[in-house]
């Protein structure tokens, strides 16, 4: 069933400039109130990696590790995709603490729950 107050932000590449937009705006949608979700899918994953994202960092925001973290101590689900995993070859890796591997079928399950949809 849609739900308004509930916002998917699909992280589509491991392009640097890409990763803090969904974390922003993730983090901005929470404290308006809705329900906001971050799947990563696709070559995103390899930020996923245990220390990768805490080696990107641009301008004056924290790196992309310590926006994650924030979004995660929110109370933001991180989800990861399982076919993307599987893409890149990746059967047995370890990823960042607190992500949630999920099947490919979730990303249309949500969104067709979401009241909005961005992809980055």
């Amino acid at each position: 069933m849609k739900d308004d107050k509930f916002v998917l932000y699909v992280v589509t590449t491991d392009a640097p400039d890409k990763q803090y937009a969904p974390l922003v705006l993730a983090q901005t949608a929470k404290a308006m109130g809705l329900n906001p979700k971050v799947y990563y899918l696709g070559t995103s994953l390899k930020n996923l990696a245990p220390g990768a994202a805490e080696r990107i960092k641009m301008g004056t925001f924290p790196t992309v590790g310590e926006m994650m973290d924030k979004c995660m101590s929110m109370g933001i689900e991180m989800l990861v995709c399982e076919a993307s995993k599987q893409m890149l070859g990746w059967e047995k890796v370890e990823l960042r603490k607190g992500l949630k591997v999920v099947g490919a079928a979730t990303l249309n399950d949500l969104s067709l729950d979401a009241g909005a949809t961005i992809c980055f």
